[in-house]
């Protein structure tokens, strides 16, 4: 059985790679994964590098591991029902208990189509011929989303496709500005008798961030202490700037720094917490200084280190088990609804894709654009009221 593995090259960061059954490293997957090692983040290889492992686990199986590059349209069938399956047969008489969601199908799907893209275009490999409807480009995948790229033609399309049970889920699922209360009171609430929050302030602040910048995760989780510029009589800002050395291997998409304005309110919640912080730091006799991470462990070891993406999975885990949130919510929703809540409000496109940090303005309009025909969701979502201290300036 392949399988993902996680390496730390010397001198190096932690990557990942995949062995096959006898412990030998995939050598067509490799070289796929180190020629975009450079684009990718670490969390975005490992996705990958995920993928292809099962893919080659399925090949092995079927005693095929060698006839990788001569692979059709069957196999690649055969591979999600596979997956459906619980990865034991191609076609089983009972369902798996869990199988696995649409969307991780279509991104394991998206992962195997951009691997035989870019051995198409580099070593002339011919599966992507046989998987694409129309010719695929000479030229080397660049992701998930490169088909989004308004600047060219339209790229070609799948043979093979995942089903999906509702005829509207193409659309990004959102949460509504009562979830997105919810999530943020069941991490901690303020006690006005007190002066001071109850419950877990470091993750109102995470969620809070996420809400209010749509910023994505691991953009959040990169940050410093100096990376939240407070206002002082103006617009205060959080400023996403890249970084390749983060502890927590958290690292901003393409590399691209970007400014987004926030309000009073969420100015006020940092301040909050850097007070907090500041505070857990002494008593720790832990140095705090303006390149300390700004969101970190508080009360579990190793203290005030950066706060990594397994814990927030769990911290989600915990909110959904309590009935916070819709079921299936990830950190990632909030990105969505904070583009969906701009549009209806007459925010401009090109505002929203900046505030994104969109490379073209036609991804937002391709994501988002069915808002804006959407009336009764604009009728039934107050995002006017909701947006209402959230400043859209569109950067530098």
């Amino acid at each position: 059985m392949a399988c993902g593995l996680a390496v730390r090259p010397a001198g190096g960061s932690r990557t990942w790679t995949v062995i096959d059954a006898s412990y030998r490293t995939v050598g067509p997957v490799e070289e796929w994964l180190e020629a975009h090692r450079h684009l990718w983040s670490p969390n975005t290889v490992r996705g990958y590098a995920t993928s292809l492992a099962q893919w080659w686990t399925f090949l092995e199986q079927r005693g095929e591991a060698n006839g990788w590059s001569a692979v059709g349209v069957p196999a690649v069938a055969g591979f999600l029902s596979w997956l459906r399956n619980g990865r034991t047969v191609e076609h089983a008489i009972a369902a798996p208990v869990e199988p696995p969601s649409a969307e991780t199908l279509e991104a394991r799907l998206a992962a195997l189509i951009s691997f035989y893209r870019w051995q198409h275009a580099v070593h002339d490999v011919p599966v992507a011929e046989r998987l694409l409807r129309g010719a695929p480009r000479r030229r080397p995948a660049r992701g998930l989303l490169a088909h989004l790229d308004a600047r060219e033609a339209p790229k070609p399309s799948s043979l093979v496709r995942v089903r999906r049970s509702s005829r509207r889920q193409d659309r990004p699922p959102v949460l509504l500005p009562a979830q997105i209360q919810a999530i943020l009171d069941g991490c901690a609430i303020a006690d006005t008798t007190a002066g001071d929050w109850v419950g877990n302030l470091r993750d109102r602040l995470l969620f809070s961030l996420l809400a209010e910048t749509g910023c994505r995760l691991g953009e959040v989780l990169g940050m410093w202490v100096s990376d939240f510029v407070m206002g002082r009589g103006e617009t205060p800002y959080v400023e996403v700037v890249p970084r390749e050395d983060n502890p927590n291997e958290a690292r901003v998409k393409m590399m691209r720094p970007r400014r987004v304005y926030v309000g009073a309110d969420l100015e006020r919640l940092f301040a909050d917490y850097l007070t907090l912080l500041a505070c857990r730091a002494s008593e720790l006799g832990l140095p705090l200084a303006v390149d300390s991470s700004l969101l970190v462990n508080l009360s579990r070891p190793p203290l005030l280190a950066p706060l990594r993406e397994g814990t927030v999975r769990d911290k989600v885990n915990a909110l959904r088990r309590k009935g916070i949130g819709p079921d299936g919510w990830s950190p990632h929703w909030f990105r969505h609804s904070h583009a969906t809540a701009l549009l209806p409000a007459g925010t401009p496109e090109w505002v929203v894709a900046r505030r994104l940090c969109h490379v073209h303005v036609q991804t937002t309009l391709d994501l988002y654009g069915w808002v804006r025909e959407d009336e009764a969701l604009r009728a039934a979502a107050n995002w006017k009221t909701y947006i209402s201290a959230w400043q859209v300036d569109d950067g530098r």
